[in-house]
């Protein structure tokens, strides 16, 4: 407004206009009108039809609104800030403005910067800039900062904020130094990649199921890179879409991962392959939806990126929540898998299988889902009481990704130490051959034994006695890798018909069956004058156990005592 010679405010507006609502202000909304007590006044209302005098207006100001002000004292800056450098403060109380000349800094004689904001807002969130929004402040190292947090109920009117700036986004430090976070994920990252160039060199490689895998730990590993290279203060400068890419883990890794624990307990050749095709359409529709940003330009996405409550934070939150719904389901999906898989081996196999790092793997993956479902709930729990919980989400978030990369890390490993485990199993390759059938239930696949003819009905007892003599004599359990297609060879059974022999006529399933008697053979073999130098489990390593493990399980559930407490038992006697 113009000020006239007799001191009234003046401004003229077109004379078409009429209706409208206006205030008057001293250039900003922290500087707005109020009422005679500096409270809050209602919008002011020009009615041309209700007006006495349309063509002139006159009013008074009773008052400005008193708002609570933060003088924002900044002590120290980084020593890589441009000497020429303006800085800014930006926050939800300028709408995030990274150069608004209200909000520039003023440097005091005593060196530090000062300026002045105005807000009503019961939690001020603000940062420092040079100006754009790619200069934002940030962490040691150039990692993005979380939105600095003013409590009008934990400060008074007029309170001096004091803080400082320890690095610029744009300018990362000369001799920057990548954390142990980004390390332990790079670790991870070159674990990958040295299990992919390992893999095919096993002797026996499981092609089926191992396919996967490598596309598991190919992707896996890639995404760890991406995730390391992406919060680069040079890569978030150049590239700061790429900050994306990780989030496709959402809906990728769990199927990968349940089809390789598929293919490796059951083996291709018996499992249905009509579905894969749809397991990655949720990871499509992600991708559909995420090509929206990466087309808008650099400096709106920069804004939709950094800051929380854009419709990016909530697209980014709807998937994580859909995602972690989906490799919920996909966990439980691999758990009965496993589960049924180990009910069924017993089945056929005479002998422990060392499947305990896919048990460690689904351990590890419920400490994740277990910290992913905290940190939604904790998301949720500060945007619905309006509680600053960046911090702790983001640590949530930092500790999900640690943890899941120790998988890539653990499966690395173990296929190098114990390459025996991603090998086919013979058995499964002949029993899908030789009388073994293969039901689908649901998510997951069960051997079965085939139902043939009454011809083991009939003559049960003569065939019971045929497998007794031959396991007394040739004792084929000394085998420690016996299983039930070998043993049907050597008595010239099908092995259905073993199977059904044994499981109705002996009451055992084939894993208890060819363990008992080992269980026998070893108490002689204890008891032999001539085996008294040998331990305990050399002699049952001899008798065809293939692990202490195993002949501790068989021995106590057969005599219902542990090797030790059965010998002193007989000691005693």
């Amino acid at each position: 407004m113009t000020r006239g010679a007799n001191g009234v405010y003046y401004f003229e507006l077109p004379d078409t206009l009429s209706y409208f609502e206006y205030k008057f202000t001293q250039g900003s909304w922290a500087l707005v009108e109020g009422n005679g007590e500096g409270k809050l006044r209602a919008n002011r209302v020009y009615n041309r039809s209700a007006e006495k005098n349309p063509k002139l207006v006159q009013v008074e100001i009773e008052g400005w609104e008193t708002q609570p002000s933060y003088v924002i004292i900044l002590e120290k800056i980084p020593r890589n800030t441009p000497h020429d450098a303006s800085i800014y403060v930006m926050g939800n109380f300028n709408n995030w403005n990274p150069e608004e000349r209200s909000y520039k800094l003023i440097r005091q004689i005593d060196g530090t910067y000062r300026t002045l904001i105005y807000s009503s807002y019961s939690q001020v969130q603000f940062k420092f800039t040079r100006g754009t929004l790619s200069s934002v402040e940030s962490r040691p190292g150039g990692r993005m900062l979380p939105n600095r947090i003013i409590l009008r109920k934990e400060v008074k009117t007029n309170t001096n904020v004091e803080v400082e700036i320890a690095n610029w986004m744009d300018i990362p430090d000369t001799f920057q130094l990548y954390s142990i976070y980004d390390l332990l994920l790079l670790f991870s990252f070159f674990q990958g990649a040295l299990f992919i160039f390992t893999m095919p060199s096993i002797q026996g490689y499981n092609r089926s199921a191992n396919r996967w895998l490598l596309m598991l730990i190919g992707f896996t590993s890639i995404i760890l890179l991406i995730k390391v290279i992406s919060s680069t203060p040079l890569v978030v400068q150049l590239t700061p879409k790429l900050q994306l890419l990780p989030d496709f883990i959402f809906f990728i890794y769990a199927p990968l991962f349940y089809l390789y624990i598929q293919r490796l307990l059951f083996h291709s050749q018996i499992v249905p392959s009509s579905r894969n095709k749809f397991l990655f359409i949720p990871a499509l529709i992600q991708f559909f939806v995420y090509m929206a940003y990466f087309f808008i330009d650099g400096s709106s996405f920069e804004s939709k990126i950094a800051y929380p409550y854009s419709d990016l934070y909530f697209v980014r939150f709807g998937f994580g929540c859909l995602a972690f719904l989906l490799n919920l389901y996909y966990w439980l999906a691999a758990n009965r898998a496993l589960k049924t898989y180990k009910e069924n081996y017993d089945n056929s196999n005479s002998y422990e299988q060392n499947l305990q790092h896919l048990s460690t793997v689904l351990f590890i993956q419920a400490i994740c889902l277990f910290a992913w479902m905290a940190t939604l709930i904790i998301a949720v729990v500060g945007w619905w009481w309006d509680v600053d919980v960046f911090g702790i989400v983001e640590f949530s978030i930092e500790t999900i990704w640690i943890i899941f990369s120790i998988i890539t890390f653990f499966l690395g490993y173990f296929a190098i130490q114990e390459p025996d485990v991603f090998r086919v199993p013979g058995s499964v390759r002949e029993l899908a051959v030789l009388g073994l059938t293969a039901l689908s239930e649901g998510d997951h696949v069960k051997l079965s034994v085939s139902e043939k003819s009454d011809e083991s009905i009939e003559n049960l007892e003569t065939e019971m006695a045929k497998v007794s003599t031959y396991m007394d004599t040739k004792k084929p359990y000394t085998n420690s890798k016996l299983n039930l297609v070998e043993l049907s060879k050597d008595l010239q059974f099908p092995p259905h018909l073993l199977s059904k022999i044994i499981n109705t006529g002996f009451g055992k399933n084939f894993f208890d069956f060819v363990n008992s008697y080992r269980v026998e053979e070893f108490k002689r073999r204890v008891e032999d004058p001539q085996l008294r130098h040998y331990t305990l489990l050399s002699i049952a390593f001899e008798v065809g156990f293939n692990s202490k493990t195993a002949f501790n399980r068989s021995f106590k559930k057969i005599t219902n005592q542990t090797p030790s407490s059965y010998f002193k038992n007989r000691r005693e006697y």
